[in-house]
């Protein structure tokens, strides 16, 4: 582990025991399944009515993993780097009887088998991370299963550039938004070091993995609220998040066999509708 991720990681652990200390509140908001909101249900329900098995990468408080489950995950496997972090999320869990297992590893290195989730899903928080992102696409393509799906919902990259200010929305003077990096000075705080990627950036990593963009939005609600703040910036004029939902492209072996799938499938609905067609192509067929 690079000293910066493991500086930062020092400091999710300093700051997730606020998981701790406000257990009980999170463990009701785990309950009610509020922290998935419709937009990502609207994106994600297609995927959930087929009872994936998913993977949460930097899984955090482990609320959307439990309102995952209710919405009809099979289960979720949940990694972060912070111990603290996992421990809250797995009795939280275990408190509600969720089919949620949490690890500790660190993206893009997680101690995961290859090609066992349906849907890795991340977010709210995460990617500014990452300090290797494309390390970070190529690890989700991992894991994923041919025609898996990974969903997104994120920090808008333009985000990091808004003051708080109430009466209008400003630029922050020490902010870039094609910089590097920058130090979080929010949460976790603690000197922790945000790295910026723009849209482009996750969308050419992803593409590069394999994976085929379905869908990409952005939004002016930000994904999260601060309490007691009333920043102008989030009254939808400006960009505040994003969401996006992209599948690992199959292999052509495994492209062939859909199609040779489809084809038979439909020679045989053709068959059922007009038997005698069907025997004049079966007849035809050994005839030539």
């Amino acid at each position: 582990m690079d000293p910066t991720t493991k500086a930062n990681q020092a400091a999710w652990n300093a700051a997730s025991q606020k998981h701790i200390r406000e257990y009980d509140d999170l463990l009701a908001e785990a309950a009610a399944g509020t922290s998935l909101n419709d937009l990502e249900r609207e994106v994600l329900s297609p995927i959930l009515r087929r009872s994936p098995a998913v993977v949460h990468v930097q899984s955090g408080n482990g609320t959307d993993d439990v309102a995952l489950v209710q919405a009809g995950a099979k289960h979720v496997v949940g990694v972060d780097y912070s111990r603290v972090a996992i421990h809250a999320a797995q009795r939280r869990a275990n408190d509600l009887g969720m089919a949620c297992r949490y690890v500790l590893g660190e993206v893009p290195r997680t101690p995961l088998a290859s090609g066992n989730a349906d849907l890795v899903y991340t977010g709210k928080g995460a990617l500014m991370w990452m300090r290797d992102l494309p390390a970070w696409a190529a690890e989700i393509a991992r894991l994923l299963r041919p025609g898996g799906h990974v969903f997104i919902y994120e920090m808008h990259p333009a985000a990091v550039l808004w003051t708080w200010d109430e009466d209008q929305a400003r630029i922050r003077e020490d902010r870039d938004y094609f910089g590097r990096s920058h130090v979080n000075d929010d949460f976790p705080a603690h000197g922790a070091v945000q790295w910026q990627w723009r849209l482009g950036d996750v969308v050419t990593v992803l593409a590069t993995a394999g994976l085929e963009i379905l869908h990409l939005g952005e939004y002016g609600e930000p994904f999260y609220r601060w309490g007691g703040v009333t920043a102008a910036a989030w009254d939808g004029r400006l960009p505040n998040a994003f969401s996006l939902l992209a599948r690992l492209r199959l292999p052509s072996y495994y492209r062939f066999r859909h199609q040779l799938r489809r084809h038979q499938f439909r020679h045989r609905c053709q068959t059922a509708a007009d038997p005698d067609a069907g025997q004049q192509a079966a007849g035809g067929g050994r005839g030539g």
